[in-house]
């Protein structure tokens, strides 16, 4: 398939997986820069004045070939990726990352935003092109634009490395979790592990063409062990493993990797005039700097330490008690809380899941989509494929327009990355009067079905598909006239605001009524098991609240501060986390070789944003309570000022447009049951 052929002659223009060949990617990459640089040079060249239609419109319709081919390839490579696919990133990774920079150091390109960005005073711009003009500025300036040439050099150096680095970093995880199995032969290994679970390991040895059960990282394999299995020293092997991904003595240790990011990223802030990394991405936040983080950080611990502790005291006398164990740790967390949830709730996910069939889970979140904003999903099988596990919809509205293409690959393989994440293969914009609709995407690890039974989630499986599906409906409902502003483009702090308030319909029994549902017999899920849903909400929430203000501090540890004097990794988080350590450290495990997130993803500087989006979401919710979670108003206002504007206007503005006043942290607070 020649990937330049575009727009593809697919349905909806849709992405031809199952005529690409790997070996196009590097040839089509190359044409696709050039053209990319071509259509730069000629906006440059341009001898009529800058105006804001020749240059900053121009410049957010460019390289729109080249970002197709890329959004194909990156999510193939998260999400199927092989060897070659491997070595193919990590060539063209620094390509880009040349373009990029030639393109935010082009001094002539500048010099045409900087003319329209001085007199935009009094230009007739509305707001999406105000906002533009001024992303445009600020980009420009800190990518470089205003640094002398010989300090343009090293931050392209800089940015050249550090593409390779973050590839190599995610390559090492997936690795090691690839390497890991635990091999069982004993049945009575396996005792206290859900029916599921068990006929799942052994279908995987079957598969190696092997006796008995294996176990692996994948987290349908592993969160079941690690929750169920009373075979403590497995679970502390099994625990020990998780915690050594990229920190064990093979080729796939990151520590090295680490420590250079951070420098490098230090280094890139200081180059632009910023004291860290922190600085820098925090400037373009709604947080706005490092202090205001660390002091929302800090006084989340300080109301959410004391209940941490409390319940921890409470889950040791409880495992001290059934098991006379002396000293709980990390791999009796998730163990004896099950059991103790069981024993005060009445509740486990052994009995949930019967009701939470994955394929009724994912009709829920299109019903409850239907309802709050009157859209449709149709499974339809034109469009191509890059594994047979995906799923592909059309979406349409009241009218049957399209409004989007959604694909849902839910199963965890040899290729794929752990975890969940909601991406596009092509974004929303307008041009020449096309509403171009999106194709979106989210890729989770479920549990396979089995010979026996269908795909069976737990609850915490339910809120992460929920979660997922949040950010998908923020890229499906979008409607921005630049592709740069469109959908997810949006301040990382209120990114998991759509997808965080939606996890809060998979407690309230109106939108449980609709698709939780026993798979065998179809009864709905009993009343009382909605309200211990509910009762459990918030049970060891102090806990939960501790260990992801743990994954932020540690965040602003690594990038908030000069990182150059900083020699082992095992015991620079060690000291980040002093805190907020609840459970005994363990001296073979460290958390930062595979933070995957900071490291590899986008959020350096930018974890807390988690906390921050929850405070956002329990305040939206709210609002949807107090007029009805399903009333259409409230629904309406959501979809026109957040799901629609992408990163048009000013969070902030957006989220007042919405709820009438700024967010109160209170609602969160109540919600996880640390104050009244």
């Amino acid at each position: 398939m020649n990937m330049l052929k575009t727009p593809f002659n697919t349905p909806h223009d849709t992405a031809p997986f199952s005529s690409i060949n790997q070996a196009d990617f590097i040839p089509a990459f190359d044409v696709a820069i050039a053209e990319t640089r071509e259509e730069i040079d000629r906006l440059v060249a341009n001898p009529e004045s800058a105006t804001f239609e020749n240059t900053i419109a121009a410049l957010a319709f460019s390289g729109m070939r080249l970002d197709r081919i890329s959004n194909i390839f990156f999510n193939l490579h998260s999400a199927e990726t092989n060897e070659d696919l491997d070595k193919i990133a990590q060539e063209v990774a620094p390509k880009l990352s040349k373009l990029s920079n030639d393109i935010t150091l082009n001094f002539d390109l500048f010099e045409r935003i900087k003319a329209i960005y001085e007199q935009k005073g009094s230009l007739d711009l509305n707001a999406e092109q105000l906002m533009l003009l001024e992303k445009n500025y600020k980009d420009f300036v800190r990518n470089g634009a205003l640094l002398a040439e010989d300090k343009k050099q090293q931050l392209r150096d800089i940015d050249a490395e550090l593409s390779v680095l973050k590839l190599k970093f995610g390559e090492h995880v997936l690795a090691d979790t690839n390497a890991y199995q635990m091999h069982l032969l004993d049945p009575a290994e396996l005792a206290g592990l859900p029916e599921g679970a068990v006929e799942a390991a052994q279908e995987l040895a079957k598969e190696q063409g092997k006796e008995g059960w294996i176990i692996t990282l994948d987290y349908p394999s592993y969160i079941p062990f690690m929750t169920y299995a009373e075979n403590r020293a497995r679970r502390e092997e099994l625990a020990i493993a998780a915690g050594k991904k990229a920190f064990q003595d093979n080729e796939n240790n990151n520590e090295s990797i680490v420590l250079r990011i951070v420098n490098l990223r230090h280094q890139r802030a200081n180059l632009l005039g910023y004291p860290s990394h922190a600085h820098f991405v925090l400037e373009e936040r709604m947080a706005k700097d490092p202090e205001t983080v660390k002091a929302f950080l800090n006084d989340l611990l300080a109301k959410g330490k004391p209940a941490a502790e409390k319940e921890f005291a409470e889950l040791s006398a409880f495992a001290k008690e059934i098991d006379g164990l002396e000293q709980l740790q990390k791999w009796d967390g998730a163990y004896y809380s099950e059991k103790l949830k069981q024993l005060k709730f009445n509740l486990d996910d052994e009995k949930l899941k019967p009701y939470f069939r994955l394929e009724n889970v994912m009709q829920g979140a299109f019903d409850i989509a239907n309802k709050l904003y009157g859209i449709h999903f149709k499974e339809v099988g034109t469009i191509d494929k890059y594994h047979p596990d995906v799923q592909t919809f059309e979406v349409r509205d009241n009218h049957g327009g399209l409004v989007a293409i959604f694909y849902a690959d839910f199963f965890p393989r040899k290729g794929k990355r752990n975890g969940a994440w909601m991406t596009s293969f092509k974004p929303q914009y307008i041009k020449d009067g096309e509403n171009e609709r999106p194709h979106v995407s989210i890729v989770c690890n479920f549990t396979k079905p089995t010979a026996t039974k269908p795909s069976l989630l737990t609850f915490n499986e339910v809120t992460t598909l929920f979660h997922e599906f949040g950010h998908a409906l923020h890229g499906m409902l979008a409607n921005t006239t630049y592709p740069t502003l469109s959908g997810t483009s949006v301040y990382w702090d209120f990114v998991e605001l759509p997808s965080q308030v939606m996890e809060n319909w998979c407690y309230e029994e109106e939108a449980l009524a609709l698709f939780a549902k026993h798979y065998q017999s179809g009864a709905s899920l009993p009343m009382e098991y909605v309200e211990k849903i509910k009762e459990s909400a918030a049970f060891l929430e102090g806990l939960a609240t501790v260990r992801q203000l743990s994954f932020g501090l540690l965040d602003m540890a690594w990038h908030g501060q000069d990182p150059s004097s900083i020699q082992k990794v095992k015991d620079f988080e060690l000291a980040a986390f002093a805190d907020t350590t609840i459970y005994p450290d363990v001296a073979d495990n460290a958390m930062s070789p595979s933070f995957s997130h900071i490291f590899n993803g986008g959020y350096s500087s930018g974890y807390y944003s988690y906390k921050w989006a929850e405070v956002l979401d329990a305040d939206a919710f709210e609002y949807f309570k107090e007029e009805g979670i399903f009333n259409t108003e409230v629904a309406k206002k959501f979809k026109d000022n957040i799901l629609s504007k992408g990163g048009t206007v000013h969070p902030m503005e957006l989220y007042k447009a919405f709820r009438g006043k700024e967010p109160s942290v209170d609602p969160l607070l109540k919600r996880a049951g640390l104050i009244a």
